[in-house]
């Protein structure tokens, strides 16, 4: 988790030193498994942006989207010695919260676009203020939250398969593969979509936006803190 309490998006935390921020994804879930517990609170600080965003992605709200991410870690936490490592922890997380995601939407009669015959865990699947950094002068700092949102705004208009693509690549950065795996499509239909969705987007977005596309739906401490804090009351007995 990154940054201060108020205004940094959310990977640092007191729990890491350097020798677990240092620690594999894989090797902190061989700790949980065997009940060390707190290294869970690790895994979700260090995935909670993504999760985040790609569940956003997906459901277009926030408040659902924070919901659906702690069902996701409760599952995952529940399922964890289930994890075999054939797939990376990361992709196989979001999995798991792309399925909790749609779970969501079929409560709101939507039909889910990713078959959910195999549960997720089977390896075989209110927007924080900006932090006012020193340095900018008001009218800069204005001009860039009025940008966040408007691109916001822009990839909310985005049909959701390629919302979810343009998310996981364009703003957290997944490779072609890493998408292909998270969404259980092919690399070229990743290809396509994430095509169409800049199509949409239009290209003068894209250009305007700039550097600004990887701050985008920014989870900040605060929300996480408290994300971190419901789920582990409710694994830990």
């Amino acid at each position: 988790m990154k940054g201060t309490e108020d205004s940094t998006p959310h990977d640092s935390t007191p729990l890491e030193s350097a020798a677990f921020a240092a620690e594999p994804d894989e090797s902190l879930v061989r700790r949980v498994c065997a009940g060390e517990t707190a290294c869970f609170e690790l895994l979700m600080r260090r995935h909670n942006e993504r999760i985040y965003r790609t569940v956003r992605a997906v459901l277009g709200d926030d408040a659902d989207a924070e919901d659906v991410m702690q069902q996701a870690y409760v599952s995952a936490y529940q399922h964890l010695d289930g994890f075999e490592g054939r797939a990376r922890f990361s992709t196989w997380l979001t999995r798991i919260a792309i399925n909790e995601a749609y779970a969501r939407l079929r409560k709101r009669r939507r039909t889910p676009l990713i078959d959910d015959a195999t549960p997720p865990w089977d390896e075989g699947g209110a927007i924080a203020d900006e932090p006012q950094a020193s340095g900018p002068t008001p009218e800069q700092i204005a001009a860039r939250i009025e940008m966040h949102a408007l691109l916001e705004r822009a990839v909310d208009t985005l049909s959701t398969p390629n919302r979810m693509v343009f998310v996981l690549r364009s703003i957290e950065g997944l490779s072609t593969a890493e998408t292909a795996a998270c969404l259980d499509i092919s690399e070229e239909a990743v290809k396509t979509r994430l095509h169409r969705a800049n199509e949409a987007l239009r290209l003068w977005l894209a250009e305007q936006m700039g550097g600004a596309v990887q701050d985008a739906f920014r989870f900040y401490r605060p929300r996480c803190d408290a994300v971190v804090r419901r789920v582990m009351t409710r694994v830990v007995h």
